[in-house]
């Protein structure tokens, strides 16, 4: 059974998101889910902050003999060392996320080239995972990059959900929403997903380079108006005119394309669940999918925890709540912010909501060990952290209002930091009651 010191509380938070990450890694999923050679040869490409990492366990399962090549794109700074005793036989590229620069279009270029002169005998394998979006980006011919970046930066700030997200990114990009998977016909086409997103939606990650798309245009259009976003008139005028029509599902032969989600969410709440088990408390996973405003989220959270720990409600003490999904932080245009990403946002809400409730842990972090923008993967915090906050002078409502999780947690203590992790299944959130 855990000991209820505060050391050993906060031990175990680290070691939930530890087992979580583990669980969701490429060299411990990938194997499972190979394809056999092809008679022809066989082309990876791939794009995400996991996808060096999925690359390189490619090279080391698959044979020797069997001709490999091929193109991924990762986040700048999550290339894994590689093991020298592996010849590498996959290029690997580094680009900007969250918002795609000069060489996240090179390297799109570059795999829709590799692409060409494919035959019915040869197999592609793609390598997709969260953060593909960005470091996948190659606009649609009238698009200049620095109108897709300034795009892309509105899309983030506006408050708009995945979905609606990647439904614009896919009508003005060259190779998502399918555009890939058209290019490298008639080859057979393996997708390996590692899930970021509600629902694991092979269309929804990295906005589904080879996969079917079945939004629309009039869906991005109405997703550009809602949010008031800028866009130059003629490609409003290529929407209006479905001119950038996604591929549809009926363009495909699917007896050509397989999908496999390799790892999840849900893969890795019930790796930290089983953890969480063998040490003697009861885990609860609320769910794989939530989404919503950070600090609302947390608003929840709090409440199921204040009535857990007064033995109340459906769970029962001494116990840990689980949750993942992608949840959002809204921030008004020309709002003055601090920095943070969601997950800090989440636990400083958290925080204060909690008011310094004895017996309450939590951890919120993202598995990617980024949180925005930021060093950290994340934040945690203990009963004591609203005291030593005051005790400093610190203002939760302040830093909250500013949206400055990671200046509150930096003072306080509570930054979680892990570096890259190499995989990607979005956030992670556990909340100890003892």
């Amino acid at each position: 059974m855990l000991n209820a010191s505060n050391q050993d509380a906060l031990h175990f938070l680290r070691e939930l998101l530890n087992r979580a990450i583990q669980r969701a890694l490429p060299e411990r999923n990938l194997a499972a889910h190979l394809p056999s050679p092809p008679k022809g040869r066989t082309l990876v490409v791939g794009a995400g902050k996991a996808a060096a990492s999925m690359a390189q366990a490619l090279e080391t399962l698959w044979p020797s003999s069997c001709e490999l090549s091929g193109l991924v794109v990762t986040r700048y700074g999550h290339v894994p060392d590689r093991d020298e005793s592996i010849h590498p036989r996959i290029e690997i590229m580094q680009a900007a996320h969250p918002v795609p620069d000069e060489q996240s279009v090179l390297a799109s270029q570059k795999m829709l080239e590799l692409t060409r002169g494919l035959t019915e005998d040869d197999l592609v394998i793609t390598l997709i995972s969260g953060g593909g979006s960005s470091l996948l980006t190659l606009p649609v011919e009238g698009m200049r990059l620095e109108e897709k970046q300034a795009l892309n930066r509105s899309l983030l700030r506006c408050g708009a959900s995945i979905s609606e997200i990647n439904c614009v990114r896919k009508h003005l990009s060259a190779i998502k929403g399918g555009r890939l998977a058209r290019a490298c016909g008639p080859a057979r086409l393996v997708t390996l997903c590692i899930s970021d997103v509600p629902g694991d939606d092979p269309a929804t990650i990295a906005s589904g380079p080879t996969v079917a798309d079945e939004t629309t245009c009039e869906q991005a259009l109405r997703v550009i108006e809602k949010y008031q976003l800028t866009l130059p008139a003629p490609l409003l005028d290529a929407l209006r005119s479905s001119s950038l029509e996604t591929p549809k599902a009926n363009q495909f032969d699917r007896t050509r394309q397989e999908v496999h989600i390799i790892a999840s969410p849900k893969d890795a709440l019930e790796a930290a669940a089983q953890y969480a088990q063998s040490m003697g408390l009861n885990a609860y996973i609320l769910s794989d999918e939530m989404e919503g405003e950070s600090k609302e989220v947390a608003l929840v959270h709090a409440a199921l925890a204040k009535a857990t720990a007064k033995g109340m409600g459906a769970f029962t003490k001494p116990c840990v709540l689980l949750s993942g999904g992608e949840t959002t932080v809204t921030l008004a245009a020309g709002e003055a912010h601090g920095r943070g990403g969601r997950a800090g946002e989440f636990c400083l809400s958290l925080l204060k909501s909690l008011g310094g409730a004895p017996s309450i842990w939590a951890l919120a972090a993202d598995t990617d060990g980024i949180d925005g923008v930021e060093d950290n993967a994340g934040a945690c915090m203990d009963p004591m952290t609203l005291e030593r906050a005051q005790r400093l002078g610190v203002h939760v409502d302040d830093h909250l209002s500013r949206h400055d999780a990671y200046s509150f947690f930096e003072r306080v203590g509570g930054l979680v930091v892990t570096g890259p992790t190499f995989t990607n299944v979005n956030d992670f959130r556990a909340i100890l009651i003892l």
